[in-house]
């Protein structure tokens, strides 16, 4: 899927987007998540065009890294049920370094991370913020016409119309996550989302807070 302006703009301002783009749910899973080769930490971490979105003590003893994509049922289901634990017990107590980046499976998954980099720029805490909103509300913007309820929630962010269209115009930012999606696929192998990285092994699939307990503990006390 490579991304352009023209594209983007047909896809989500003129046409019925669950149509033009072909926005479909993740088969839910079926077998525990298993874990693939490391990759190089050293190139996971390398920068990119965008700065990563981070939570937690860039020191810790376990970096996990989420490849998502915002109209991913099961990245929403994630973020809603998981996350806020994984938070509280690894994150916030300086245990995990969680990383979110950028997967879009479609043009409208896209438009919502442009809107989080914008709204955010280089604040994490907003960019989360931001994300955490948009997955646990949906089932309302990732709809046939998705334009008015977008709207609807950025201005409850700051937005305005003025700012909300600038931001959906802006190509580099359009590029930048294209950019991270791509580096993804061809760097590291992903292809569904979500899919996390855990010290440079690859788990893919809504992992469970056991489940992520079970693979963080062991790295936590080696």
């Amino acid at each position: 899927m490579r991304l352009t302006r023209r594209e983007f703009c047909q896809s989500t301002a003129f046409v019925a987007l669950a149509t033009a783009l072909g926005m479909s749910a993740l088969p839910a899973l079926t077998e525990p998540a298993l874990a693939q080769a490391a990759v190089s930490e050293t190139e996971l971490m390398a920068p990119t065009a965008l700065p990563d979105m981070a939570l937690g003590d860039p020191k810790a003893p376990v970096t996990v890294i989420e490849y998502a994509s915002m109209t991913c049922p099961h990245c929403a289901t994630f973020t809603e049920k998981t996350f806020p634990d994984i938070k509280k017990k690894y994150v916030d107590t300086g245990k995990v370094r969680f990383i979110f980046r950028e997967f879009p499976l479609d043009n409208l998954a896209a438009a919502v991370f442009m809107l989080a980099r914008c709204n955010a720029e280089t604040n994490a805490d907003k960019y989360f913020a931001f994300i955490d909103t948009m997955f646990r509300q949906q089932r309302t913007w990732a709809v046939e016409k998705p334009l008015e309820p977008l709207l609807t929630i950025s201005k409850q962010a700051g937005f305005t119309q003025e700012t909300f269209n600038a931001c959906l115009s802006n190509q580099k930012v359009l590029d930048g996550i294209e950019a991270m999606r791509q580096r993804a696929v061809d760097k590291f192998k992903v292809q569904s989302t979500p899919s996390f990285f855990i010290n440079g092994k690859l788990y893919t699939g809504a992992l469970s807070v056991d489940e992520m307990s079970k693979i963080i503990d062991p790295l936590i006390k080696s």
